[in-house]
């Protein structure tokens, strides 16, 4: 098969200051082939690098995919998460609850509504939020809670059912964090983003996800009126629909709109995906299937091999019937009972070509959340923080580079 990657095929790996450049496996690496770099430069030389058709496409054939009425391109992740709580009319006086351990953005995407974060405890194993851990945080929550944001962290899928059930009780719309879990389905089949418990769904593009645009986020959701209301919000509130706009100097004396009028109908944003861009993620949507069973295929041979670490290196496991994307392999190791802690062994198997990574410290720990909500602590995020590490998975690896991670991590870890 041919294929380019951003780097050569044992590519430059930096990990936490301190720590110098080693060559070997990242934790996460994007797939860039040669049908990838064709259709980015087919969009860098037509006549439109923004808005123009090629974003059209990849939320035609994005919604299709997940089985979604409508999807909406943005140029984040970040932006689609602030987006689709602000269709939601998520605002000042509102408060979200999210999973303590997550990336920054799904509760910073609430404070730029306007809104507050409670943070819920999650699943010691899994590192999942569940209906009961949500229901508790509203409970402290100490105002409405407007929005619940349940994150498949990994690509491991909440029981997003459940916790739609405990949001209905509390009147809280559900927008799922699908950040990695492009390509997943739950339990009942239904594809991530399809929505049957959600309003919305956001999605990431960033070049270690499933598929990569170079950055890039997709919104996938079931109302057309939202649907439409987030294209504006994604380009500064704008419309030329001459059916919305009511300014009469954007009309000519026959009653036709003008052809340079348009009109800002709410306050909004410059979130919009560029042509080059949708181009890679329209190509590399096409390649989703194969990037879904290469590690699917690698996460499988990871299980097997690290059996023989047990139970000191345990797997993080899947929740029962559902067949999701893994964006990380995951495990969880107990660093006391080997007489290490987690930096020594990151930085022992950097210095064996093996790169590693931490997903995620707390929200709660960090110091403008500390700042602004006081100190915390939740136990099954501690527990979970405190034994989990991202091992290398990529479509690009090999049988033999899983191999050679496990016998990395048997090293040292002193034979385990």
């Amino acid at each position: 098969m041919n294929r380019v990657l951003a780097r050569s095929d044992r590519p430059t790996l930096s990990l936490e200051p301190g720590v110098g450049p080693q060559a070997g496996l990242p934790y996460g690496l994007h797939l860039i082939e040669e049908d990838d770099v064709a259709a980015v430069v087919a969009a860098l030389c037509s006549d439109l690098l923004a808005q123009g058709p090629r974003v059209a496409a990849f939320e035609r054939a994005f919604a299709e995919r997940v089985q979604a009425p409508h999807a909406v391109a943005v140029s984040s992740g970040t932006a689609a998460l602030h987006l689709a709580l602000a269709v939601a009319d998520v605002g000042e006086g509102d408060v979200c609850v999210v999973p303590a351990v997550t990336f920054l953005s799904t509760a910073t995407a609430a404070l730029h509504c306007g809104a507050e974060a409670v943070f819920a405890d999650v699943d010691p194993q899994t590192g999942l939020a569940t209906a009961e851990t949500v229901s508790a945080a509203a409970a402290g929550a100490g105002r409405r809670v407007s929005a619940v944001l349940p994150v498949h962290l990994s690509g491991r899928l909440c029981d997003t059912a459940a916790i739609a059930e405990a949001a209905r009780g509390l009147g809280a719309v559900v927008i799922e964090d699908a950040c990695h879990a492009v390509g997943g389905a739950d339990a009942e089949g239904a594809p991530v983003g399809a929505c049957p418990h959600s309003q919305a769904t956001v999605f990431s593009f960033h070049p270690v996800k499933t598929i990569a645009a170079g950055e890039g986020g997709m919104v996938a959701l079931r109302d057309a009126a939202q649907a439409e209301r987030l294209r504006r919000l994604r380009n500064h509130g704008v419309t030329r629909d001459s059916a919305l706009m009511g300014e009469a100097g954007s009309f000519a004396g026959d009653g036709q709109a003008n052809p340079w009028s348009y009109e800002q109908l709410e306050l909004g944003f410059n979130y919009r995906m560029n042509e080059m861009e949708a181009a890679l993620g329209l190509s590399q949507l096409g390649k989703l299937d194969r990037f879904i069973a290469r590690r699917a295929a690698l996460a499988a041979r990871y299980d097997r091999l690290l059996g023989g670490l047990a139970p000191v290196v345990r797997p993080v496991s899947t929740p029962a019937g559902q067949r999701p994307t893994l964006h990380l392999y995951t495990v969880l190791i107990d660093f006391e009972a080997v007489g290490l802690g987690r930096a020594e062994v990151m930085r022992a198997l950097a210095e064996r070509g093996v790169g590693t990574q931490v997903h995620y410290i707390p929200l709660y720990r960090q110091p403008f959340f500390k700042s602004r909500y006081g100190e915390m602590r939740l136990p099954g995020a501690e527990a979970y923080y405190a034994r989990c590490l991202a091992l290398p998975l990529f479509p690009a690896m090999s049988d033999a580079h899983v191999d050679q991670v496990v016998l990395a991590l048997t090293e040292v870890l002193g034979g385990f």
